[in-house]
């Protein structure tokens, strides 16, 4: 009778328990349904640098096709040039991506004299083309889960009047 009592028990918590994994797994597969942000570079800012290094100030459009705002509390961004990389950079700012909505926002960049001499070395090797590829890769911070992370890759055109000189 001792036993039979302790099985009628367990099954209360099994039936609780088992409904929380089902719960956990549901909320689980919703957080992955979340589309890719979207993201833009529309503009480069010159800034002031140290020694041989290069900053530019690298302003992007983040738009979010999600149905929840994206609240985050820092920036980091990497740039790569014909598959090298090129220049990074960080920001502490703060701020929110609305709902289907978008937001400009400015990431100070550094380059460094070795990414510029690389860079010009594979000029020099014959790598040069009327076009040149880049990746733009980074993460919005904060969140439950700790962030967003977004990428793009594009060609970048040089103008006909530039394609002369090269």
């Amino acid at each position: 009778m001792h036993t039979a009592r302790l099985v009628n028990l367990s099954q209360p918590l099994r039936l609780w328990a088992l409904l929380l994994c089902a719960f956990a797994l549901a909320g689980c597969a919703s957080l992955s349904q979340r589309e890719p942000v979207r993201i833009n570079v529309v503009g480069l800012d010159p800034l002031p640098g140290q020694g041989m290094e290069m900053r530019f100030a690298v302003k992007l459009r983040v738009q979010n096709p999600n149905d929840t705002a994206i609240d985050f509390d820092g920036i980091a961004l990497e740039l790569e040039l014909n598959d090298a990389p090129f220049a990074t950079g960080v920001s502490d700012q703060r701020g929110s991506v609305a709902r289907f909505g978008e937001a400009v926002m400015s990431v100070p960049v550094t380059v460094s004299a070795i990414a510029v001499v690389r860079q010009a070395l594979g000029v020099l090797d014959g790598k040069p083309s009327a076009s040149v590829p880049y990746t733009v890769r980074g993460r919005l911070a904060g969140g439950v889960l700790g962030g967003v992370r977004f990428s793009d890759s594009g060609k970048l055109s040089l103008p006909d009047s530039l394609q002369g000189l090269r």
